[in-house]
């Protein structure tokens, strides 16, 4: 009698027991998922004002561009097809300069998600243009956006170079300064020995340098015996490390920094919408950057000094970007082209072609 009512105390404390038992494991488990969701809601929260934070300094930089673009830019992004970027550089503000006026700087970036390549395309800041709307006859093409703004300068390329341009892109030299070192600073290895302001580099040994160092290093001309030709290639260094180095960033901070070091120095036709499509599906196109120059020869116009390209020249380097964005090459220069080039006896131009020369 004795062992059963031992047994139904040990039963009576088994089952007692068991309810403490899976309450205090009940709990722990509780506790365990409202520490998970605290870390969630946080980085929700973290994400969210990262997010909004981008959103506000794009909707900043905003500025719209060409009224009716020459294809649909949307489609385009869509279908994971190389876009292009003009980049403009202004140095306004900077060097003791107060005017509005001329880039310093003109490339058009041509970006290819399926080949993963960026091509740059310098235009020398004397080329010799037409710029729609211009009571002259001739510009240098670093005129372009003091005579009609981002939409000028994007017109006037896109007929120099036969090319569609999707988006642009002005940023205030001050501001490369500022992104060089949010991302930490750039790495390069200089083509010449040159000391220039905070730039004090030697030909071959490489480099890393600060936002002011690399500043100095993009803006010296006048020493190089290769004159803006010289600055364009250096300048394509730098954007080149500046644009490899930024993609690469996964942090958050590191995110906001360069937004803050941009504000106010930048801006764009691509909505915010555009640059997150374009961050998620053209980012690998870093892995492989190759850079030109359109190669003028000198020439006096009307008393003006302008780089001239020949016929050859602009027709090598326009179709070079048309195959970098896909589309199909011309035999000749079209007619907005050939008033910009030379006209000498051994012209390629035939303005009879010129409908396959501007399908996009």
């Amino acid at each position: 009698m004795q062992n059963n009512n031992d047994k139904n105390k040990a039963y009576s404390r088994t089952q007692n027991n068991q309810p403490h038992f899976k309450k205090k494991k009940h709990r722990g488990a509780w506790i365990a998922f409202f520490i998970f969701l605290i870390l969630l809601v946080l980085g929700l929260i973290f994400a969210y004002n990262v997010y909004t934070n981008m959103k506000s300094a794009a909707n900043k930089a905003y500025e719209p561009g060409v009224e009716h673009k020459e294809r649909n830019v949307s489609n385009v992004i869509a279908q994971n097809k190389p876009v292009s970027i003009l980049l403009l550089g202004t140095d306004t503000g900077a060097l003791g300069r107060n005017d509005t006026g001329r880039t310093d700087t003109m490339i058009l970036a041509t970006v290819n998600p399926k080949s993963e390549t960026i091509h740059l395309t310098s235009i020398p800041r004397d080329t010799k243009v037409t710029v729609p709307g211009d009571s002259q006859p001739y510009e240098k093409i670093n005129a372009a956006y003091s005579i009609g703004g981002a939409s000028s300068a994007v017109q006037t390329v896109q007929n120099l170079l036969n090319v569609p341009i999707d988006f642009f892109a002005i940023i205030n030299m001050g501001g490369l300064e500022q992104m060089v070192n949010a991302v930490g600073g750039v790495t390069v290895t200089p083509p010449l020995t040159f000391k220039y302001g905070n730039a004090n580099v030697v030909k071959g040994q490489t480099v890393t340098l600060n936002g002011a160092q690399a500043l100095d290093y993009s803006r010296m001309r006048h020493q190089d015996p290769a004159g803006d030709y010289g600055r364009q290639t250096r300048q394509r260094q730098v954007l080149q490390k500046l644009v490899i180095k930024g993609m690469n960033i996964s942090s958050f901070p590191r995110y906001k920094e360069i937004l803050n070091s941009i504000s106010g120095k930048l801006k764009t036709d691509m909505k915010f919408d555009d640059m997150v499509a374009l961050r998620e599906r053209y980012g690998d196109a870093t892995h492989h950057i190759k850079s030109q120059t359109l190669q003028g020869e000198s020439a006096m116009v009307n008393g003006v000094d302008y780089e001239v390209p020949t016929q050859q020249e602009l027709l090598n380097v326009s179709n070079d970007i048309r195959k970098t964005l896909g589309l199909s090459t011309s035999r000749v220069l079209n007619n907005t082209q050939d008033t910009t080039s030379d006209n000498s006896a051994n012209s390629t131009s035939d303005n009879t072609n010129n409908t396959a020369a501007t399908s996009y």
